[in-house]
Parts: structure tokens; C-alpha cells; sequence
């Protein structure tokens, strides 16, 4: 498992819970999007920045770091990486920088040579295990951190409370089982889904009602077609934003696939590096 993917996955499918573990609530509804930016001119790629909406342009940019290895030089490449773009794009007016640690052991011991860049209020540093689980979100996102048999029990009480404003709770258990996926690669995601008690809780009229919201406020889906059709926009959409727009042959390809392929691709992606990475699972899989 790569643990960034599965980061990258979650603020992608949905921005509020950054927004949520940043205690900047008010901007979840405004229309950040999540996406991982080629600096020009050189070997860097930031990995994680929300975007603020065109027709929001005073907001703030936020450059997310996810460290979950040992990196003493991980300051070195951050700030190193945000200054630079920010040069390339003179027209930001305010950015701000969030750094996610499991825990304070991987932080690197020598910050004074960025000491006063770390102590601005741009810069927040955030320890997933000194949190308290206020919210769904934290909660959802310390789920990450904890060993699998804790994780477990974690993720049925999750499954029973209500979501973070503006998350559906089709969309919390769709996270939830593919975290679970993900700290039990044994099993399956059905096997998951029965563990955790999803498969009866999808039978129930608040999942179908807050599915059936979703649908329409979202990809205004039909029902069988539309569902396909939804599923294959949604996996366009995020490899658009991992590698930009797909060359033609490769969009042909996905379009080829079935829905089963395509849920099997949605899952796959996270895993993606490279267009190389998706070529070679298409070639596998048509």
C-alpha cells in the first residue's frame, strides 16, 4: 500500500475533510480542488495542493505535505518547492502550507534553519495521534494510523455516525471500506464490506437516500446506465488530475472497459505513479 496515494484518494474524493482537520470549515463549500502540480522547469512535483476556484482568487493556496517516512530533509524540498511556485505564479495573493504526521517521531530534529518559516501562522504542523476524534473527519482520518484490529472496531462506530457537512454517508463508508481495503489486502472488498457490517447498512433508506442525493446533485445519473456512465467519468476525472489530460488511445481504452473493470481501475489508480503505471494495466486488463 502507498500510504500518500491513499491520502491523495481521500482529499480528492473529499476536500472537507481537509478543511475539517484544519479548522477552516467555511472553505470546504467554496470549490477547492485537489490535485498534484508539475513545477516548470525542473525534476519537482508538489503532490498534494488545493486549489481555490477561479472566481475566488483571494483565497488562500494550500500546499499539503504528507510525511509518513523518515525525511531529515523534507523542510529542505517543501519550502524549497513552495517558494518556487509561488515565483512561477506571482498572481497568488496568500498561500498557506499544512505538514501531516502520523506522529512527532518522524518530524526531523533540525528545523532551525527554517525556524522562522515554521513558526508562521502559514505553516501548521499537525500530529494525527495527538488529535481528540472531535469530528467524523479526524476521526476517518487518525483511521489511517491505527492497527488493524483497533481500526476495525473504529470503523463501526464510524459507519454509525452521522458525516462531516457536505459528505454523504454513501461517500464515509465508500472511504471507510477503502481504508479497510487497504490495511487487510488479503481480503477482499467484499469480505471487507461483510466484517464491517456495509453490506446490510447499503440496504438501509438513509444510504439509499443520501446515494440517490448524491447521483443528482453530482452526474445527475439514470439508474443502470447511469451508474456506468458515472463511474467512468468519476476514474477519467481523477486520472485527469494526476497526469492532465489522457492521450487519446488511453481514453479509448477506458472507454472500452466494463463497469466491473472500471470499479477494479478505481481502486487500482490509487496505486498510479505514471501514465506508464495505467498503460500497463490496461494492456493487462483489456
Amino acid at each position: 500500500m502507498k500510504t500518500d496515494s491513499l491520502w491523495y484518494y481521500l482529499f480528492q474524493t473529499a476536500p472537507a475533510l481537509f478543511f475539517d482537520l484544519i479548522g477552516q470549515t467555511s472553505l470546504a463549500s467554496i470549490g477547492y480542488e485537489f490535485r498534484s502540480i508539475e513545477l516548470k522547469q525542473t525534476a519537482f512535483r508538489i503532490d498534494g495542493v488545493f486549489l481555490p476556484p477561479t472566481d475566488f482568487p483571494l483565497q488562500p493556496l494550500f500546499f499539503v505535505e504528507i510525511q509518513f517516512q523518515s525525511d531529515p530533509y523534507l523542510y529542505h524540498r517543501l519550502f524549497a518547492e513552495l517558494f518556487l511556485y509561488v515565483r512561477q505564479h506571482p498572481q497568488i495573493v496568500d498561500w498557506q502550507a499544512v505538514i501531516l504526521y502520523p506522529d512527532r517521531s518522524l518530524e526531523p530534529e533540525r528545523t532551525h534553519l527554517h525556524r522562522s518559516v515554521l513558526s508562521s501562522p502559514q505553516v501548521q504542523r499537525i500530529y494525527l495521534n495527538e488529535l481528540e476524534p472531535s469530528t467524523v473527519s479526524i476521526a476517518l482520518m487518525q483511521l489511517m494510523v491505527q492497527p488493524p484490529q483497533q481500526a476495525t472496531e473504529r470503523a463501526v462506530e464510524l459507519l454509525q455516525q452521522t458525516p462531516t457537512p457536505g459528505m454523504s454517508l454513501a461517500t464515509l463508508t465508500e472511504l471507510i471500506e477503502t481504508i479497510m481495503v487497504y490495511k487487510f489486502p488479503h481480503l477482499s472488498r467484499q469480505e471487507i464490506a461483510i466484517m464491517l457490517g456495509i453490506s446490510e447498512l447499503r440496504q438501509t433508506r438513509v444510504f439509499q437516500e443520501g446515494l440517490e442525493q448524491g447521483r443528482e446533485e453530482g452526474l445527475e445519473l439514470g439508474r443502470e446506465a447511469g451508474l456506468e456512465l458515472g463511474e467512468r467519468s468519476l476514474v477519467l476525472r481523477l486520472l485527469n488530475r494526476r497526469f492532465g489530460e489522457l492521450p487519446d488511445n488511453l481514453q479509448q481504452s477506458i472507454d472500452s472497459l466494463s463497469l466491473s473493470q472500471i470499479e477494479n481501475l478505481a481502486e487500482a489508480l490509487l496505486d498510479f505513479t505514471t501514465l506508464a503505471d495505467l498503460q500497463t494495466w490496461l494492456e493487462q486488463h483489456s
